[in-house]
C-alpha cells in the first residue's frame, strides 16, 4: 500500500470516527449479519503486511534453494529487520517524488555507495530524516490514536489495520537508529544527546552550516517553497491539520453534543491565549537586570495560574482530563497547521514581524518529536544486551567483534585519561 493511500485511508477512518458513521456503519452489518465488509477489509490487510507483495521472492527461493531453506533465509531476513528497512527506504522516495511533482527542483544528492560502519549522530539522522519520515509518521501516529479513542475497534478486521499500520509508524521513527552502528551503547547516546542539544540551541547565521545549527538548517529545508503554484499548493494540503481540532472539539465531555459552530470560535479562542502565553514563556530579557528577575516571577505566577484554572475547570465543569489530553492533540495539530502556513507564505509573516515567534515555535515541536524519539533509545541503551543484540542481528561476526574491541580500547583509553 502506498503513503498516499495510507492518507487516504487514515483520514476516511479519521472521518467515519469523528462522525459516528463508523460505529453506526459497524452496528448495522452486524446486526443484518452482513460479513462482506469485513472480508474485504480482511483482505486489504492481507495486502498492506506484504504477504501477497512477497509471494514472487519467497517463490524465487524455492525454485532456487528448495523448500526447507527458502524458509530459513525468509525467516533470517525478517529477523535482520528487512521489512524495516525496505519500508522506511519506500518512504525516502515517496517523500522526494511528491516535493518534486509540487515544488520541482529534482537534483542529484551524491550518496557515497559505501557501507557505513560508523556510527552515526542522533542529530544527523534527525537532519536527514525529520521533514521525510519523522514528522509523516507521528501525523499517522496522531490520526491511529484518535480512531483508537473514537472509532469503533472492537475486534473484527479494524484491529489487524491498526497493527499493519502501528508497523509503518514505528519502521519510520526508529529504522535510521537500528540500522545505526552503536546506536544502543550507553556512551555514544550521551554523547549523541549533547551533539544534539548543542545543535538545537545553536543560533544560526551568515556561514553558519544546517550541521552546526538548527536555525540554518531549518532555512535550509525552506529552499524548496519558491514558486507561487508550489505556495497554493502547500496551503490546500495543509488544510487537512484543520479536520483534527474541528472534530475533537465537538466528541469532548463539556461541550455536551453541541453542534453550534460557537464551540469551534470559542476552541480558536483558546488556541490564540495559548498562542500569547507561549510569547510571554519565551519573551525574556537578555540581560541580567531586575528586570529578567521580574519575568521570571511572572512567568512563575502565569504557570501556577494555568495549573489552578486547569484544575478548577475539570472540578467545577464537565471538562475531564480525558477531555485535556484531547485538546492537546487537537492544538498540536492545529499548531502545526499554523507553522506551516507561516513557512509556506513567509515574506507575508517577515512583514508582519512574527517570523522570531514562528522560529521559536518550530524550535519547540523539533525539539518535542526528537524527544519522542530519543527517550526509547535511551531505555534500551540502558540495558548492555540491546547493543550486542543489534551488533550480532544486524551485522556479521567480523564487524561485530569490531565493535566490541573498539568499545574494550575506548574505555581503556577513558581510564589512562582518568
Amino acid at each position: 500500500m502506498t503513503v498516499l493511500t495510507l492518507y487516504i485511508f487514515l483520514y476516511g477512518r479519521f472521518y467515519l470516527a469523528l462522525s459516528g458513521l463508523d460505529y453506526s456503519i459497524s452496528q448495522q452489518a452486524r446486526f443484518l449479519g452482513n460479513a462482506a465488509l469485513d472480508a474485504a477489509l480482511n483482505a486489504q490487510f492481507l495486502v498492506q503486511i506484504g504477504i501477497f507483495t512477497a509471494i514472487p521472492m519467497i517463490m524465487e527461493f524455492i525454485l532456487e534453494l528448495g523448500l526447507m531453506k527458502a524458509v530459513f533465509s525468509f525467516t533470517t531476513m525478517q529477523l535482520q529487520f528487512c521489512s524495516v528497512f525496505f519500508i522506511f527506504s519506500l518512504g525516502t522516495k515517496t517523500h522526494y517524488f511528491s516535493r518534486t511533482i509540487l515544488h520541482g527542483g529534482a537534483k542529484y544528492h551524491a550518496t557515497g555507495r559505501g557501507f557505513v560502519v560508523r556510527h552515526i549522530k542522533f542529530a544527523e539522522n534527525y537532519r536527514l530524516f525529520s521533514r521525510s519520515h519523522f514528522v509523516k509518521v507521528l501525523e499517522v501516529a496522531l490520526l491511529l490514536n484518535v480512531y483508537i479513542a473514537y472509532g469503533y475497534t472492537k475486534g473484527g478486521s479494524s484491529s489487524f489495520i491498526l497493527i499493519s499500520s502501528w508497523f509503518l509508524a514505528i519502521s519510520w521513527l526508529f529504522a535510521p537508529y537500528i540500522f545505526n552502528p552503536s546506536g544502543f551503547e550507553w556512551q555514544k547516546t550521551v554523547e549523541d544527546f549533547d551533539d544534539w542539544k548543542t545543535w538545537l540551541l545553536y543560533k544560526g547565521g551568515a556561514g553558519v552550516k544546517g550541521y552546526n545549527s538548527w536555525e540554518s538548517w531549518w532555512d535550509e529545508e525552506q529552499d524548496h517553497i519558491r514558486t507561487f503554484r508550489g505556495r497554493i499548493l502547500e496551503t490546500i494540503l495543509t488544510l487537512r491539520f484543520l479536520i483534527f481540532q474541528y472534530g475533537i472539539m465537538y466528541k469532548l465531555k463539556i461541550t455536551v453534543h453541541n453542534t453550534s459552530l460557537a464551540v469551534y470560535g470559542f476552541s480558536w479562542l483558546v488556541l490564540l491565549v495559548m498562542v500569547l502565553l507561549f510569547q510571554l514563556f519565551t519573551a525574556t530579557p537578555k540581560k541580567e537586570t531586575n528586570l529578567s528577575r521580574f519575568v521570571r516571577f511572572l512567568h512563575g505566577l502565569l504557570a501556577i495560574g494555568i495549573i489552578a484554572g486547569i484544575t478548577l475547570l475539570i472540578v467545577f465543569t464537565r471538562f475531564t482530563i480525558v477531555d485535556l489530553f484531547a485538546c492537546a492533540l487537537a492544538f498540536i495539530a492545529t499548531g502545526w497547521f499554523v507553522l506551516c502556513l507561516a513557512i509556506t507564505w513567509k515574506r507575508v509573516t517577515k512583514t508582519l514581524g512574527l517570523w522570531d515567534s514562528v522560529r521559536e515555535m518550530a524550535r519547540m515541536y523539533d525539539a518535542v518529536m526528537g524527544a519522542i524519539i530519543f527517550v526509547p533509545i535511551v531505555l534500551l541503551s540502558w540495558f548492555p544486551f540491546a547493543s550486542t543484540f543489534q551488533s550480532r542481528i544486524l551485522f556479521n561476526q567480523a564487524f561485530s567483534r569490531g565493535l566490541e574491541i573498539s568499545r574494550i580500547l575506548a574505555g581503556n583509553k577513558a581510564n589512562q585519561k582518568a
